[in-house]
């Protein structure tokens, strides 16, 4: 088993631009990708908002150009899933995937997070064709359009509004009769005459033809179901961090997020986060390359320290 001198978890934008800035340094990045390139952002239908590139392209074009540029200064993928770390006493660091064990003197963990799904019919079908989870993201396509948003926390209601900055009407559905959002998002959402509130409902299925036509709804009191045409559902119930697997090794907030100082480190010296596993508020392509950036930039400035240590380590044959 040989001893890399930093391992990089997902390939994401934070993990390919980690691996960009590690490569550069000559630090023979390995990039443990997961099973899907990019993440999230790989299904994002067109991205506008990225600084460089005026016409857009779409998520799946925008990783494969870090993939490119990352790999171009010598990072290493294999696309394979990380299902158990040992953090406890390194470095090394120990990274179990689904076919092989790693050793590390540093990590950076960029895995992300995921939106929380309603689990309906016709939900997975129509991403990237009328379902988002990302009002910011997509929220520019639909002009003009009509549209729904689900949920009914801070980020349903803020979403909703900002939604209103192109579509011609919002409906927030939500499963209860009162907002759990703050009270001055509620007062400014009742107050924009594009939005509206459909109470005491769930969202039963998203149908559509190539794109999305409508929901079927169901009151939970009356149990009465009814059909809502619209052109695009957002759905805000949520993200969940992709940081079950460091439940007990790193340090996290009650959400899951992990906890990092400002040079990106977790609760372990030589462990380094970026990006949505530990950025519960952004969640955007740019911020998450920010991120990437400094955690990299950090882990580069740590193992300089550590440059001693490493070679012993390979001199005793560690890893």
């Amino acid at each position: 088993m040989s001893l890399e001198r930093v391992i990089i978890l997902g390939s994401g934008p934070a993990g390919l631009t980690a691996a960009l800035y590690t490569a550069r340094a000559n630090l023979n990045p390995l990039v443990i990708a997961g099973d899907q390139l990019g993440g999230q952002v790989s299904l994002t239908s067109e991205v506008e908002n990225y600084p460089g590139f005026p016409e857009g392209l779409s998520g799946a074009e925008l990783v494969e150009k870090f993939r490119q540029q990352a790999e171009r200064f010598g990072a290493r993928l294999e696309y394979d899933l990380v299902t158990g770390v040992d953090f406890t006493g390194g470095p090394p660091f120990t990274i179990v995937t689904q076919r092989q064990t790693y050793q590390a003197w540093s990590v950076i963990v960029a895995m992300g997070a995921s939106p929380r799904q309603l689990g309906v019919p016709g939900e997975r079908e129509y991403i990237g064709r009328g379902v988002s989870y990302c009002g910011t993201c997509d929220g520019f396509f639909f002009r003009g359009k009509d549209v729904i948003a689900v949920g009914g926390g801070d980020s349903a209601v803020e979403e909703g509004i900002f939604l209103t900055k192109f579509a011609t009407r919002v409906r927030i559905i939500h499963r209860r009769d009162t907002l759990r959002a703050s009270a001055i998002l509620q007062d400014r959402a009742r107050k924009n005459p594009k939005i509206s509130f459909v109470w005491n409902t769930v969202v039963e299925e998203i149908v559509g033809e190539d794109v999305v036509k409508g929901v079927k709804v169901r009151n939970v009191r009356t149990g009465e179901r009814d059909f809502l045409a619209t052109d695009g559902v957002f759905i805000f119930i949520g993200h969940q961090p992709n940081s079950e697997v460091f439940r007990g090794q790193l340090a996290m907030d009650e959400q899951g997020y992990l906890i990092t100082d400002k040079h990106m480190m977790t609760s372990v010296p030589g462990v380094f986060a970026a990006g949505e596993i530990q950025d519960p508020l952004w969640r955007q392509i740019g911020t998450s390359v920010g991120q990437g950036t400094a955690a990299a930039m950090a882990c580069t400035r740590w193992l300089e320290a550590q440059e001693d240590e490493f070679e012993a380590a390979l001199a005793a044959g560690e890893g």
